[in-house]
């Protein structure tokens, strides 16, 4: 009986935490294609990360930061088409997260820019590194 129990609870335990997406778990492996990676200032700015037409199309992203911690207000897709799309974030991310699937509008536009407003109150004087994802 003691063996079926920590039998469930250990299977219980593995198909509960695969759910979760971390840094941990390579993105590669979820179909996931880099974008680009930003590294951030220690203050209140805003950063242009260029994507190009050779990226192609997506309808969700995902960002990722390393290295530091990094509060994201807010970010703008800008399309070839001159298009754009505002996305409220308000996320704190620690120094190994990652965001929600951030879903999109983009399956018939290129992504051109995407434009990120953030501060960053770092004590441990590590620069964060923001990476972008799409799929």
């Amino acid at each position: 009986m003691k063996y079926l129990i920590s039998s469930f609870l250990s299977l219980f335990m593995i198909f509960s935490l695969s759910s979760f997406t971390t840094i941990s778990t390579p993105i590669k492996k979820l179909n996931w294609e880099k974008l680009g990676t930003k590294t951030v200032d220690f203050k209140l700015d805003k950063d242009v990360l260029r994507v190009g037409a050779k990226e192609g199309r997506f309808s969700k992203l995902k960002l990722a930061v390393t290295g530091g911690s990094l509060n994201m207000h807010k970010m703008k897709i800008e399309y070839m088409n001159g298009q754009t799309e505002k996305i409220d974030l308000r996320h704190n991310f620690n120094q190994r997260s990652s965001s929600r699937v951030i879903d999109i509008d983009g399956r018939r536009r290129i992504i051109k820019n995407i434009t990120f407003w953030y501060d960053t109150k770092n004590r441990s004087k590590k620069k964060a590194k923001l990476t972008v994802f799409g799929k």
